[in-house]
């Protein structure tokens, strides 16, 4: 063998030998991420709008952790409030042992997504919240046109806490789907990444739990099934977003489930089976209850906080 090509096969055998020891030198070299193509952590530009999902999860750790709990954040990790006012109504729910353990491990899985959004992007103090009996038989009597008999009561068993649980993480779902196009940032684009996954993980729970019993009918109202309230809840959510169909209950026509080919409909999604996008306003007109990202209401009677909620605030006669 020539000396040039000894040289060369040893240089490419040192190579070889070199890049292996890399990769298996401790998990840091093993484990590494693809370095990103913007090596920006977060684009100015994406920190309100990663801010404003605090609104729906301080309402979602709030109604989880007082659900299965009887305790809220000011108990679990009281820094991460910043200073908020406490949750009105709120209060711990009946639920059966496999329910309330799943709505814990929600709770704090929320706890997580606020201190995240904090360390990344920063936040605000939580806003008023509305999680009282009063608000949800609101919304329920809203959703049917009429009022129900009792008031809807959204603490006093497993299955109305699971009907009142759809009106939340879906929201935040949607919201996700839509911001993910307008921010750049990689550590920006790795945290609203991982919310989405969660909050899409416990929407589906939800959903699953509820379709498990979709068919019963939910006492003590007569002829109105679990399918019932999922779909007028879904169409209440349409109504006041104001922008088409992006919610859909546990059973739809043929034409709106996958493939038009079936109509029941655990995850709710689009006509390419991907999840539908919500704009902030969209979102806000949905937790007020209003239909109007301008007046305050629901589930927020003082309005958002941040900068993107505030900004709709400042022009309540608008529309």
């Amino acid at each position: 063998m020539a000396p040039t090509t000894l040289s060369l096969l040893l240089l490419l055998l040192l190579l070889v030998s070199s890049s292996m020891a890399m990769q298996y030198d401790g998990d840091g070299a093993r484990c590494a991420p693809t370095p990103p193509h913007i090596p920006v952590a977060v684009f100015p530009y994406d920190i309100d709008q990663l801010q404003f999902p605090l609104n729906l999860e301080f309402t979602e750790s709030e109604f989880f952790l007082h659900g299965s709990l009887g305790i809220g954040l000011d108990q679990v990790a009281p820094q991460l409030a910043l200073g908020g006012p406490p949750p009105i109504g709120a209060q711990k729910a009946s639920l059966d042992d496999t329910t309330r353990r799943i709505i814990e491990e929600f709770g704090f899985q929320e706890v997580g997504h606020v201190r995240a959004i904090e360390s990344t992007v920063g936040g605000f103090p939580r806003p008023l919240i509305d999680l009282s009996e009063k608000n949800f038989a609101r919304l329920m009597d809203e959703a049917f046109g009429f009022h129900l008999n009792p008031p809807f009561n959204p603490y006093v068993n497993t299955l109305n806490y699971l009907l009142a649980c759809y009106f939340l993480p879906y929201l935040g779902l949607t919201g996700y789907v839509g911001t993910n196009p307008s921010i750049d940032g990689y550590d920006s684009k790795k945290l609203l990444a991982g919310l989405l996954a969660v909050e899409a993980g416990q929407d589906a729970v939800i959903r699953t739990l509820l379709y498990e019993r979709m068919d019963e009918i939910v006492p003590p109202y007569k002829n109105l099934t679990v399918a019932d309230f999922t779909n007028r809840i879904s169409a209440l959510r349409n109504s006041l977003g104001m922008c088409g169909i992006k919610d859909e209950g546990l059973l739809v026509p043929r034409e709106l489930g996958a493939e038009m080919r079936i109509s029941t409909n655990i995850i709710s999604a689009d006509v390419n089976s991907l999840g539908y996008r919500r704009t902030p306003q969209e979102i806000l007109r949905v937790l007020y209850g209003t239909g109007n990202e301008h007046v305050p209401g629901g589930f927020l009677p003082k309005g958002g906080n941040g900068k993107v909620a505030r900004q709709y605030l400042q022009f309540p006669n608008s529309h």
